[in-house]
């Protein structure tokens, strides 16, 4: 049951942590209550966080759940001295966070302009929105390929991504609805793994192409971005090299790339 918001936070929801999993030094996940009649689109985010002398300290987090499942799920990175991580990597079940119930962001299927290939591009807690997109049902409606790439500098930081989908391909109802749809690749930069190297690098040397089945493609393909700034800014110039038109909610394209962040 949620518990009820005090006065302080009118507008906001206390909701209860449910779990939490410390996947790497530098990255975890939490479970908590989803309000009563709140509804998001899968990959938006939300503003959540903790009462921090008696005053809400919030940050934009996207939501990693999908829109049908019953908890919000989050992926954070720690950061020793963020003003909010520093706090929020200590959560416990029964502690409580503070979100503000209102959706946003561009990750969203709206944004896109109708296609065969859904290139989902991340790097680190980027992939948080896309764990949500490739569970949503409306996914594998519109799209007849899905391709979730996901790139850490050493291989445990691409254990969430890795869970995730092998807790797709377990699950009765999810397999039978992704089917062979999607394809995951993971990648890192630093610690030696079977798949080396940046997406960008993958793009440009035909790694990608040879992988999904062709190179970008404006007629075909809509792409969604996740990760830091530099790598939005990269990824954003191989997508308008390629003829590519960035979208929005209120005027749908090719790719549309995340801007929210967390400290």
């Amino acid at each position: 049951m949620n518990i009820e918001a005090p006065k302080a936070l009118k507008g906001m929801s206390l909701l209860g942590v449910t779990g939490v999993h410390h996947w790497t030094d530098r990255t975890f996940s939490f479970t908590c209550e989803r309000p009563q009649g709140f509804r998001f689109r899968s990959g938006e985010f939300v503003m959540i966080g903790l009462m921090v002398d008696d005053k809400p300290l919030l940050r934009a987090y996207s939501i990693a759940s999908p829109n049908w499942a019953e908890e919000l799920e989050f992926y954070s990175i720690k950061v020793a001295d963020g003003p909010l991580t520093s706090r929020l990597q200590h959560l416990k079940p029964g502690d409580q966070v503070v979100m503000r119930p209102k959706p946003v962001g561009t990750l969203v299927h709206d944004a896109l302009r109708p296609g065969r290939r859904l290139f989902l591009f991340s790097t680190g807690t980027g992939i948080a929105p896309f764990a949500s997109v490739i569970r949503d049902p409306e996914t594998y409606e519109k799209f007849e390929q899905v391709i979730l790439t996901h790139t850490c500098r050493e291989v445990r930081e691409l254990d969430y991504g890795l869970d995730l989908v092998a807790a797709i391909r377990g699950d009765e109802l999810l397999s039978e609805l992704v089917g062979d749809k999607l394809l995951h690749i993971a990648t890192t930069t630093r610690q030696e793994s079977p798949r080396m190297g940046r997406m960008t690098d993958w793009i440009r040397d035909g790694r990608l192409a040879e992988a999904a089945g062709g190179p970008l493609d404006p007629d075909t393909d809509r792409v969604m971005i996740c990760g830091s700034m530099a790598m939005l800014q990269e990824h954003k110039a191989l997508c308008l090299e390629a003829g590519m038109e960035e979208g929005s909610n209120s005027e749908p394209g090719d790719f549309v790339i995340e801007k929210a962040f967390v400290d």
